[in-house]
């Protein structure tokens, strides 16, 4: 039965963008037939204009009353076709747009599952107890360090009045133990020469005298 009456064709059904093709191809050869309808009406102008009325003119007149008759019809014609067209391309659009939705669904469900594989492997319970862990180890790292920076050798209740007193004291110590390492012992004094460096000239002339 189907291959009687044809029914097993396998051709590709049309789609919208083969619609509007064709579409557009009917419109083509209309623009065709207005612009030769336009060239006839233009002739018929032209004699008329120049021929007397009568009944010349009058048999004249009505092949372009004719003609302007088809024009109308063709481009009435044209604005179904153009109606259709635009119909088609809207139609056209929102399906495209559907397909983008469609995939964009499609991607954001894939991403989900991918994100659940991800982060169902994650224990946020474990994850708290580093960080409380974390917060653990550094306390203590900061309870070491000050530990280790205390300062035994100066009390926390000596002022800065006393440490500066004390440091001038030191000043007046270190000062008379200079003076007194320059000074000769008495014990000695006795057995250091005493020397008197004048020139041999003055010491002659003092002779002579």
């Amino acid at each position: 039965m189907n291959r009687l009456f044809g029914g097993g064709s396998k051709a590709p059904k049309p789609t919208l963008n083969d619609a509007v093709d064709s579409i557009d191809g009917r419109m083509a050869s209309l623009d065709v037939s207005l612009s030769k309808l336009n060239s006839e009406l233009s002739a018929y102008q032209q004699k008329m204009s120049k021929m007397r009325d009568g009944p010349g003119k009058n048999a004249m007149k009505q092949k372009a009353l004719k003609v302007l008759k088809q024009r109308k019809q063709i481009e009435a014609q044209k604005d179904q076709l153009q109606s259709q067209s635009w119909n088609m391309q809207q139609a056209q659009m929102t399906t495209e747009n559907l397909k983008n939705v469609m995939v964009t669904v499609d991607v954001m469900k894939q991403t989900n599952k991918d994100l659940k594989k991800q982060y169902g492997k994650i224990n946020i319970d474990k994850i708290e107890d580093l960080q409380d862990e974390m917060a653990d180890l550094l306390d203590i790292s900061s309870e070491i360090q000050e530990t280790m920076s205390r300062n035994y050798n100066v009390p926390d209740d000596v002022s800065e009045s006393e440490l500066d007193a004390e440091l001038e004291a030191l000043g007046e110590e270190l000062e008379f133990e200079a003076n007194e390492g320059e000074s000769v012992p008495s014990y000695l004094e006795e057995q250091v020469p005493q020397f008197v460096d004048e020139p041999v000239e003055e010491s002659h002339k003092v002779a002579a005298s």
